[in-house]
């Protein structure tokens, strides 16, 4: 059976600690349905447009935001098809997740498979599409082109993924944590490397599978692609220190990898932390406090930009009276969430400490 290699080494367990206080901190925060909705289309976004960027797709934010909303963007047919592949991909995970819940097993090559077949659409030759690899590839560092890694021979390929698939699901792997779970699965794939295109989308895909159904979806709120296509070069190097040390120690990679979902959890943690009921707004916890779209806006606009004066008023509602954006302020100020500093027109409202 599979039996990877690793050592829990003090960097590991010092941000999964981190990213256990995290988690615990996302998951009991009160916030405003409106801002976790947006939260979350904003990691979906990202997850997209830095999942396809770090394989070379050349779209833009902007632009990858365009295509997820269906508008028109003038760009290569095979970047736009990359961008609705990998929001399919995401999808997917989530219809997992609730299948794992009518006690279906996720963790299987048919879920790989089907990964492989949503985010190669139309991209790849239909032979290879969903079908484990039938020729010799290399893994080249996609800013040097350097040859980072030398996969399995194709002959072995389905013996190797029948192997880890029989690991993954055994009873002994339940007592791995979650996070370290993900990290070695990550490798993996892309260490067997099982399609000839595809697999660092996968491996990625299946990572995060992971963590969604053990207890780290932390609201949906992350997206882990950012970090690797944030750095790209510490991506190889530590799938190459771990191709070429002994026994194929997999300790390197994983620090790097865990340390990868401590900074998103933690970039999370921030952002709900800044604007959570419960602790940025003084509400108690679990009691919502309701605010209309224009109040929001409001409050939004502050966050940003760290103060709200009279003369932005029509920048940020420029079809409501001012008499209205005032009384709306006002209750703001009863809600004990924002403050005024100044007097008339020269007065300016900020975040309630």
């Amino acid at each position: 059976m599979y039996t990877p290699k690793f050592t829990i080494s003090p960097k590991l367990l010092r941000d999964i600690g981190l990213i256990e206080g995290a988690k615990a901190v996302i998951a009991g925060a009160a916030l405003l349905p409106a801002w976790e909705a947006k939260f979350k289309e904003d990691a979906k976004l990202r997850a997209v447009h830095y999942g396809t960027h770090v394989e070379g797709n050349e779209l833009n934010l902007e632009e990858v935001k365009k295509v997820m909303e269906g508008r028109e963007v003038v760009a290569r047919e095979r970047d736009i098809k990359e961008v609705i592949n990998y929001r399919k991909v995401l999808e997917y995970l989530e219809q997992s997740i609730k299948q794992k819940a009518e006690s279906r097993k996720i963790y299987t090559e048919e879920t790989l498979k089907q990964l492989h077949k949503l985010a190669v659409a139309g991209i790849v030759p239909e032979n290879e599409i969903g079908k484990y690899r039938q020729v010799a590839v290399v893994l080249r560092d996609v800013l040097t082109g350097e040859i980072v890694h030398r996969p399995v021979p194709a002959i072995e390929v389905a013996y190797q993924m029948e192997d880890f698939f029989d690991w993954l699901n055994d009873p002994g792997t339940k007592d791995f944590h979650p996070i370290i779970k993900a990290g070695i699965t990550h490798y993996a794939i892309v260490n067997i490397h099982p399609f000839t295109e595809g697999n660092g989308r996968v491996s990625r895909a299946l990572a995060t599978l992971i963590m969604l159904a053990e207890g780290f979806d932390i609201r949906r709120l992350f997206s882990l692609e950012e970090y690797y296509d944030k750095n790209v070069a510490g991506y190889y190097f530590a799938i190459k220190t771990a191709d070429q040390n002994a026994d194929h120690d997999l300790t390197s990679w994983l620090e790097y990898f865990v340390e990868g979902v401590a900074i998103e959890f933690n970039k999370v943690k921030e952002k709900v932390q800044h604007l959570s009921l419960d602790l940025k707004l003084k509400a108690k916890a679990g009691q919502q406090i309701f605010l209309n779209e224009r109040q929001i806006k409001l409050v939004e606009w502050i966050e940003n930009v760290g103060y709200l004066s009279n003369q932005q008023f029509r920048d940020i509602l420029p079809m409501v009276s001012e008499d209205t954006v005032l009384r709306d302020l006002k209750d703001l100020m009863g809600k004990k969430i924002i403050k005024k500093r100044g007097k008339t027109k020269a007065a300016r409202y900020e975040m309630k400490n």
